[in-house]
């Protein structure tokens, strides 16, 4: 069984390398793809689908953006599971920062240059926002073509989805960007930030032993 996994907004699977799946799964890592210009989420969500084999079962799992993306493939190629890590299953879990941003469309406003990998004001706001008592934050966020990183958080922001029955949700009780208070995870992970994959890898590997079997 294929296990397709995709990583957060900006990460590469630095952030998720010390997790340990079931040994009966064989992992497949989907890079984020940089999006064409105005590409619309449907078909860059049907592009990141054509790259998963539907002819035998498989699962998903998704970090964080990636959380997102795993279910919007799994309304067009269904997988056995669907497993999100500090995501969220549905719109109305939004934290009020990101319902702002949908409210006022303000993601499509904001310069791209903000973006720019050299820019000290995302480095920071990056490492306040993730995970601000973790030095090597910005370790774990190395995709970071400006186009890229605006078109995601404006896609997230207008993200809008009805729950999906069986999305096993797995999240950190201190995660600042998806708080908790907003949902009703299946896991909780205590003292888990949003990098709480990398930080909290051995009880994020347990809770994955028991549900991918």
């Amino acid at each position: 069984m294929k296990i397709y996994v995709i990583s957060g907004l900006g990460a590469d699977f630095k952030v998720l390398e010390k997790l340990k799946f079931p040994e009966v799964l064989e992992v497949v890592f989907l890079d984020w793809m940089i999006p064409d210009s105005n590409e619309s989420f449907e078909h860059y969500v049907q592009k990141m689908a054509d790259r998963i084999d539907d002819s035998e079962p498989f699962y998903l799992l998704g970090y964080s953006f990636g959380g997102i993306m795993v279910q919007e493939i799994h309304k067009i190629k269904p997988a056995e599971k669907v497993v999100i890590l500090a995501s969220i299953r549905s719109d109305k879990e939004k934290s009020r920062f990101i319902k702002m941003g949908e409210i006022t469309g303000l993601p499509k406003y904001i310069p791209q240059r903000i973006f720019n990998g050299k820019s000290s004001l995302l480095y920071s706001y990056i490492r306040n926002f993730f995970d601000p008592k973790n030095p090597k934050v910005l370790e774990y966020f190395r995709v970071r073509d400006p186009y890229y990183l605006k078109w995601s958080i404006e896609k997230i922001s207008a993200w809008k989805c009805e729950e999906i029955p069986d999305v096993v949700q797995i999240m950190g009780d201190k995660d600042i960007v998806f708080p908790l208070k907003n949902s009703k995870p299946d896991y909780v992970i205590k003292g888990g930030t949003h990098l709480f994959p990398a930080t909290k890898h051995k009880e994020v590997s347990l809770i994955l032993e028991k549900i991918l079997q």
